[in-house]
């Protein structure tokens, strides 16, 4: 969940990883630090505790003249966030300085191998044990940095993405991948390493993914070089970035988060065109036509996911069910990976991670391949690990999400799962053509619906005023909007730090009901859908016992809008559409709730964007 950031080149070395550090700031913000290297011979290792702005607060007075860099920043997993903590760690010997992103299981059997042979440690993380061990393996074979790495990889159990630089080699950087990310930008005369691509897209569009068990040697003036750990050498397959500047600025905006929230209309636009076609008679998705045998067999389909993409698989559970008959079951993929799954070639596996690289969602990917299942993938992120480690999948193509909190990546899901059921029962025929023709014709329209819904904007941010200082929030739904309620409940949770829980209505009376009082606001959801009569005795069970309501309601409802204390309405469509618009006020309302609080949306304590770790 960290972010590493690397450079070689004739550049600014400094300024490039400072840029990039920021770019990568959505993975972690415990801490930052980097290290650089010059022609002068010597290594210089700056880090600090905190945002990479207290990095290039503290780096105002050193000496920063270099041609080869690499830097962190931290999400802590080994060892609380401090100076002492933050990446780089030098080995020993003071000659090599390593930069880490993942978890080194056998770490202490490791650390405790090399205490015996002299080692001191400096630091709590497994991060140093890896740099120790590499250095202690390069001085007793009397090896390359290369070949130290991949025997010191050899021996360890673990995820990592990481890069090496040594003292008298000045113009290489030595970089390694396992079920942790790393791309290289090839740029001319100069060439980039990252977590993502996002530190050099403006450079170049030009980039390389690692696969696991790679380490790629990076020498200035030198062709890229990809090995195996078995000393083969691999195939370097170039890819074209689809990323732009743009996409990564707030435009405007005083958070990612809002501008994120603002641009669903046109990212919904995206994830749509291609896919709904004939007017909305038809939903063409290349993942399903490729393989329709699969799904036209299939006898079971099993969703894994984590967070945000967990209640839109949820979404996808009723989706599937209702329009193509297929029992699915959703699982909490870092639960499903431990609970001794049973499938089998006729199961379908859909694994749903935003950035692609989702430790858990991954694990279970491979797991389910492995056991014979076809597996499909969902995620945000070309060339990320999922879409290479599963038999199919579809893009989200909402771009690049910086905030922390989900919001265009969660309506984005949703609306993928929403044009694949469609397409399977459109394969299935399990729904009528002319069924299919009208949910497709209002697909259609949905990103006007949204840009009518973020109308409520100002609204939502007068309302958030009332209810900043609550304690606790009670969210509820019934079918499509339980998993609606779940979000909505998450979201306030990340950023605004209250407390908050989602709840199927009809489950209020058996426990909840006991904690409504004034000052426990409900968040009702409550379109007018076929559970409409049920939500509405919900309501009034909340309202005869004083709690304070805020109702999601289909415009022109008449009976809720006079038993609530406030409503939000948003626009009649079909029943299964109702989530993607429904969940918008939802997001707005937490944003307002955390910008009252003063707390950092865009990067909520204790969170990083991109969970590569267990």
């Amino acid at each position: 969940m960290c972010g590493i950031v690397g450079y070689i080149g004739n550049g600014n070395v400094y300024d490039i990883l400072i840029k990039g550090l920021h770019r990568l700031e959505y993975r972690g913000y415990d801490s930052a630090g980097l290290a650089l290297e010059g022609e002068d011979g010597k290594l210089k290792v700056y880090k600090s505790k905190g945002k990479v702005s207290n990095l290039e607060e503290y780096c105002k007075d050193k000496s920063l003249d270099a041609k080869v860099g690499i830097a962190h920043t931290r999400w802590a997993t080994h060892g609380e966030p401090s100076d002492c903590n933050a990446h780089p760690h030098y080995s020993e010997d003071g000659k090599l300085a390593l930069v880490h992103n993942g978890t080194i299981e056998n770490y202490k059997v490791l650390k405790d191998a090399l205490m015996q042979h002299g080692c001191t440690f400096h630091s709590e993380t497994d991060t140093e044990v890896l740099v120790q061990l590499i250095e202690y393996i390069k001085v007793k074979n009397n090896c390359s940095l290369v070949d130290a790495v991949r025997e010191a990889l050899n021996q360890v159990v673990g995820a990592y993405a990481i890069a090496v630089i040594e003292k008298e080699h000045p113009d290489t950087i030595v970089a390694a991948r396992q079920s942790s990310p790393l791309v290289i930008g090839i740029g001319e005369d100069e060439t980039f390493l990252a977590s993502d691509a996002t530190p050099f897209v403006e450079y170049t569009k030009e980039a390389v993914y690692l696969n696991d068990g790679e380490i790629a040697v990076i020498k200035q003036g030198e062709p890229l070089k990809i090995l195996k750990l078995d000393n083969s050498e691999s195939k370097i397959d170039v890819k074209t970035l689809e990323l732009s500047i743009s996409q990564l600025e707030k435009g405007g905006f005083p958070h990612f988060m809002l501008k994120e929230i603002f641009e669903q209309p046109s990212t919904l636009k995206t994830c749509i065109r291609g896919r709904v076609v004939d007017d909305g008679r038809r939903i063409h998705i290349n993942g399903i036509n490729d393989h329709k045998d699969t799904f036209l067999n299939a006898k079971r389909i099993v969703i894994v996911a984590c967070g945000t993409s967990w209640h839109a698989a949820l979404l996808g559970k009723y989706l599937i069910q209702d329009m193509c008959k297929i029992p699915v079951e959703v699982e909490y993929a870092s639960e499903f990976r431990y609970s001794n799954p049973v499938l089998d070639n006729r199961d379908v596996v859909i694994a749903i991670s935003q950035s692609g690289e989702t430790a858990d969602t991954l694990a279970a990917a491979k797991i389910a391949r492995k056991m014979g299942a076809f597996v499909y993938g969902i995620s945000n992120s070309v060339g990320s690990s999922i879409p290479r480690e599963t038999d199919s999948g579809t893009y989200l193509h909402v771009g690049p999400e910086i905030g922390v909190a989900s919001t265009k990546a969660f309506t984005g899901q949703v609306m993928v799962l929403t044009l694949l059921a469609l397409g399977v029962a459109q394969l299935r025929g399990t729904m009528e053509s002319d069924q299919i023709a009208e949910i497709g014709k209002e697909i259609l329209r949905i990103p006007d619906y949204v840009e009518k819904v973020l109308k409520l904007n100002e609204k939502i941010e007068r309302l958030s005023l009332i209810y900043t200082y609550a304690r606790n929030f009670l969210y509820l739904g019934r079918g499509y909007s339980y998993p609606v309620a779940l979000e909505g409940a998450l979201k306030l949770k990340e950023i605004s730090y209250i407390h908050a829980e989602g709840y199927p209505a009809a489950e209020m009376k058996h426990g909840p009901i006991a904690l409504i009082d004034a000052e426990m606001p409900s968040v009702i959801i409550a379109p007018n859908d076929h559970l409409y009569e049920k939500i509405v005795s919900n309501v009034q069970q909340v309202k005869a016992r004083g709690g304070n309501i805020i109702a999601i309601v289909t415009e022109g409802d008449t009976v809720i809008r006079n038993i609530a204390d406030h409503v939000l309405e948003v626009p009649p469509m079909p029943e299964c559409l109702t989530p993607i618009i429904t969940s918008i006020p939802l997001q707005l309302l937490s944003y307002y709730i955390a910008i009252n609080k003063g707390k950092d949306v865009d990067m909520p304590r204790n969170l990083a964007k991109s969970v590569t770790v267990e």
